[in-house]
């Protein structure tokens, strides 16, 4: 199968749940009274969002090179993560503003057995929806699916917050309910710093590859005297490297080239990730007098 056909059988699947989840938690906010919960849901329902975003940017990345992206559209599903970013730090100012409202007003939530089977119930698809992506997202090493399941496990955290404040509000302790909604504030700044982390490494073009284990195979060819400005970008399993190889001066051309399709080889079946290895020859440097 496709890979990007699979990422987005995985993200329509995930989409499916994810919208369950948060209508339940939204519905139950709203006939409760809690901030908590509500905050919950609309947290939950910017996953279902941001796949919604993630299907769109996969088909747009799977696209092949054409004559305006020579080095292929695989950037858009990196501008896909950033598009969950924006969600999730809209969500940030709605969550903060409603736990603030809820804390000036003092208003008591009703707390039912319903609003524990609800979010227990919700709790457990979240485990199952992370997991599953997750493992989709390592399998596939799809960054958008990693990022997506990194979204998905704060609900994990912020339910858990909610379902701990429910309990408080049932002893007698309102206040619970908008502390509640300021660590789901909380979860939530954190996956914006983590995904933010991992888009700003790609579109920075931090290396990939450690270029200790480049020398290591190019240095695995005989006639090869050396190497160095070895470069790496990308993202994690689409990857370009650039280095200058060093060779013998004597060496006719033809063999300096064929040696050069050697190194690549190696380099691509080492690191099957290299989608592109572009080597410059040239003779070592002359030594030091």
């Amino acid at each position: 199968m496709d890979r990007y056909a699979a990422v987005s059988r995985v993200l329509g699947r995930v989409l499916v749940l994810n919208l369950g989840v948060a209508i339940a938690k939204i519905v139950l906010g709203y006939t409760s009274g809690s901030v908590g919960i509500l905050s919950d849901g609309y947290h939950s329902l910017t996953d279902s969002a941001s796949n919604v975003v993630a299907i769109f940017g996969v088909r747009v990345a799977r696209r092949p090179p054409d004559e305006d992206h020579p080095y292929g559209h695989r950037k858009f599903e990196t501008m896909a993560s950033l598009a969950i970013l924006v969600f999730l730090i809209l969500v940030l100012v709605q969550v903060l503003g409603a736990a603030v409202e809820r804390l000036q007003s003092g208003a008591t939530p009703e707390v039912e057995a319903l609003a524990f089977w609800v979010m227990g119930g919700t709790f457990l698809v979240n485990v199952a929806v992370v997991w599953y992506e997750r493992s989709a997202g390592r399998r596939l090493t799809s960054e958008i699916l990693l990022a997506d399941a990194h979204h998905t496990s704060s609900d994990l955290f912020t339910s858990g917050a909610v379902i701990a404040a429910l309990v408080g509000v049932r002893m007698g302790y309102p206040w619970l309910d908008p502390v509640a909604a300021f660590l789901v504030a909380g979860f939530i700044a954190l996956a914006c710093w983590e995904i933010f982390q991992d888009t700003a490494r790609i579109l920075g073009d931090r290396i990939v590859i450690d270029e200790s284990n480049i020398r290591e195979v190019v240095q695995s060819v005989p006639e090869v005297l050396g190497c160095h400005q070895i470069r790496t970008r990308g993202s994690v399993d689409f990857v370009f490297l650039d280095l200058h190889v060093w060779m013998d001066p004597d060496l006719p051309l033809h063999e300096a080239h064929r040696l050069s399709h050697v190194v690549k080889d190696r380099l691509m079946a080492r690191f099957p990730e290299i989608k592109d290895a572009v080597i410059h020859i040239e003779p070592p440097p002359a030594p030091n007098r």
